[in-house]
């Protein structure tokens, strides 16, 4: 019998997104064109594959029952391409989807942009949210090339490999009334705070680690983003507990002053965890190892 291989990861890409419309921007193509592969892999297999519902499309049995063995199908034959293939950073054309998380995208993300300016200019970075699950990312099923942050309880089928760490430090506006020079925790204690908060099971991170020292701290806004934190701090007499790399960037802002935490905060990993069918990829391997280098000068100069 013959069949189409370019039609399965249409079929892995509909069932990851459960949705026409996202599926298509994932592999780059139109609605129709997909529509009509979908079309043409329910021929070949003599079955719907997905209903539509009201917000989306849902699996039959059928898909849910071959989806894994076309996914592990796909992974040996990507390894098995890709093998013999010679990976030349300077020449490729190449689409890598990266999940970072805030911190990441804020620290990491910028350097490492850079880096591949100079090394890899044709080489192309999609960004994605890290939300709450790492199935939400698309490393699980491989379509994501690799998460970026802090990993928790990862699934079989990842690598993860920590790449730096960093602590933290508190930053307050530069004329703060009651702050110059290093903080003392009785100060740190009186003040009210501005907090981020990390996705999904993480977001207890900070709160446990003052707990643990006994240092307590009233915080009165909570926001999603590093991003969302300077402009808060510019026009309050609030404080921020940051990471120190992100603290480094604001030290160069007139408007603010960082010094260290009152009391020893520790450090916390930075990540990255990737698919194991990307273990041996030469291109997978050339960028894990780039980001590698990335966070060792960023480690540095921390």
């Amino acid at each position: 019998m013959r069949y189409d291989l370019n039609l399965l990861p249409v079929f892995l890409a509909l069932m990851e997104e459960r949705s026409v419309t996202r599926a298509a921007a994932q592999l780059g193509i139109t609605q129709p064109a997909l529509s009509n592969s979908l079309n043409r892999l329910r021929d070949t297999l003599r079955d719907p594959l997905f209903i539509r519902e009201r917000y989306g499309i849902r699996p039959t049995q059928l898909a849910e029952e071959i989806a894994p063995t076309i996914q592990a199908a796909l992974a040996q034959l990507d390894d098995l391409v890709v093998n013999q293939q010679e990976f030349q950073p300077d020449r490729a054309e190449r689409l890598f989807t990266l999940a970072p998380n805030s911190y990441a995208e804020l620290v990491l993300m910028p350097a490492l942009v850079a880096r591949l300016r100079k090394q890899a200019p044709r080489i192309k970075l999609r960004m994605t949210p890290f939300g709450n699950d790492l199935t939400e990312t698309g490393v699980i099923s491989g379509t994501t090339a690799m998460v970026l942050g802090r990993i928790v309880d990862p699934p079989d089928n990842l690598v993860v490999q920590r790449i730096m760490e960093d602590g933290l430090a508190c930053v307050v506006r530069a004329d703060h009334p009651d702050v110059t020079g290093n903080m003392s925790r009785k100060q740190y204690e009186r003040l009210k705070h501005v907090n981020v908060l990390p996705p999904g099971r993480l977001r207890a991170g900070l709160f446990q680690m003052l707990e643990q020292r006994g240092v307590r701290r009233e915080v009165v806004v909570s926001v999603t983003h590093f991003l969302a934190v300077p402009e808060m701090i510019a026009v309050t007499d609030y404080c921020a507990t940051l990471p120190i790399l992100v603290c480094r960037a604001l030290a160069r802002d007139p408007r603010f002053q960082v010094m260290p935490a009152p009391v020893d905060l520790g450090t916390f990993p930075v990540e990255m965890a990737w698919h194991v069918r990307y273990r041996h990829d030469p291109a997978h391997q050339w960028l894990r190892s780039l980001i590698m280098e990335t966070a060792g000068e960023l480690s540095e100069r921390r």
